[in-house]
């Protein structure tokens, strides 16, 4: 997770909402990726889905199974149905997205039987860090649009 936490700060850093994720295979970082949404104009560049999409060119598979991804923030449902997709294993988010959250925040995605695998979730951890993190852009971001 703490990799994962260098990637949002990199999101930070580009004025991107600060999530980052990590994809791991037996101990190893496979990807990285941190939202870039703002940059690429693209509304589907979230920090997981360019995780996915990474680890499967540097695997060259589609099916990302036995992998583990790591990510600052509860995934969202367009996230969650892609980790569902390309069978990542196991999921495991820092804080949650009381908005837009698909493991329970909002809605439980992964509590849905999947046809073909189950995703093991694990959440809250390093929650503390990556909410920090989370609250502190969204701060900065409404006192530079009072001063502007």
């Amino acid at each position: 997770m703490r990799e994962a936490l260098k990637e949002a700060k990199k999101a930070y850093a580009k004025d991107e909402v600060p999530v980052g994720a990590v994809l791991v295979h037996a101990g190893e970082i496979i990807a990285r990726g941190h939202n870039q949404v703002e940059l690429l104009q693209d509304a589907t560049a979230h920090a997981e889905m360019l995780c996915i999409t990474s680890a499967a060119s540097a695997i060259g598979n589609w099916r990302l199974e036995e992998m583990t991804l790591y990510t600052t923030l509860e995934p969202c449902a367009m996230c969650a149905g892609a980790l569902l997709a390309s069978r990542v294993q196991r999921v495991v988010w820092a804080a949650p997205d009381l908005r837009l959250g698909a493991n329970g925040s909002w809605v439980d995605l992964f509590a849905l039987k999947h046809p073909m695998h189950k995703v093991s979730i694990t959440g809250h951890v390093l929650e503390e860090e990556a909410a920090a993190l989370m609250k502190s852009f969204f701060q900065e971001k409404r006192e530079r649009a009072v001063v502007d």
